[in-house]
């Protein structure tokens, strides 16, 4: 029996791993006939599930402004329940089978009307990516080809941290704050979303993100003062990663 146990991004697969199950019409269909046509498919048994993909730091590199104690909670409880939840739905689901996640999320989307599986899906997605904005002394200024982006599109990357800052604060509620490349503009903006909500259902490309509720109200367990706030908001980093990201969306390439 083979099964994927890694990363976010993994396919499922199933114990003929020459056969992937996948359906481009899910969006096509009603809940009621998506739920009805779920049957065993010639009685194939199927094992496999997304992971908990492990902060690219240490849990207490981030101190003093989230503590290990934060990530603990935050990435080993609240995190890794979304991982779970979501494995538990796509166990009575084989309809789902094959997807990668970003294709679990656009899918479960379902043009606005979202499925069960979507929050969990989203939640773990983007729960990866806030892990992955962040970086220990972060917060330089990026490398050329993303600077000259940044200049084009909001003036300079102070503008740009002004704006993204800002847009965090401002947040109301549970939600997230990302830059994202438009797809067909090949532009940069900075966008909230609200609960689970994110980029990838509208077809942009996200580079960074925020988890507004995480920074508003588990950083070192307390409410932080709005400069100290502010401080830690700067301090990302635009990792190699998110510079192909860019770069990448920029070109043409197909992302997700």
């Amino acid at each position: 029996m083979s099964s994927c146990v890694v990363t976010t991004s993994c396919f499922y697969t199933i114990s003929d791993s020459s056969i992937r199950l996948k359906s481009p019409k899910l969006l096509n269909l009603s809940n009621q006939q998506r739920r009805r046509s779920l049957r065993s498919r010639g009685g194939l048994k199927v094992e496999a599930y997304y992971g908990l993909k492990t902060p690219p730091y240490p849990l207490d590199a981030l101190e003093p402004y989230m503590s290990r104690r934060t990530l603990e909670v935050h990435w080993g409880k609240h995190h890794r329940g979304y991982v779970d939840n979501l494995n538990k739905q796509l166990g009575k689901d084989d309809r789902l089978y094959g997807y990668t996640m970003e294709e679990l999320i656009k899918a479960t989307y379902n043009n606005g009307n979202p499925l069960p599986e979507f929050n969990n899906a989203a939640q773990v997605y983007n729960h990866d990516f806030f892990w992955e904005s962040m970086q220990p002394g972060g917060g330089d200024t990026p490398q050329k080809g993303v600077l000259e982006q940044i200049d084009k599109d909001f003036g300079s990357f102070t503008n740009f941290r002004e704006k993204f800052t800002n847009a965090a604060l401002t947040q109301f509620g549970s939600g997230w704050v990302w830059l994202v490349l438009k797809r067909e503009e090949r532009r940069l903006e900075v966008v909230k979303t609200s609960n689970a909500i994110n980029p990838l259902v509208w077809d942009d490309i996200p580079i960074i993100c925020v988890d507004v509720w995480e920074v508003h109200h588990l950083l070192s367990s307390v409410i932080l003062p709005r400069n100290t706030l502010k401080h830690f908001l700067i301090s990302f980093v635009f990792l190699s990663y998110f510079a192909a990201l860019l770069l990448s969306g920029l070109q043409g390439k197909n992302l997700a």
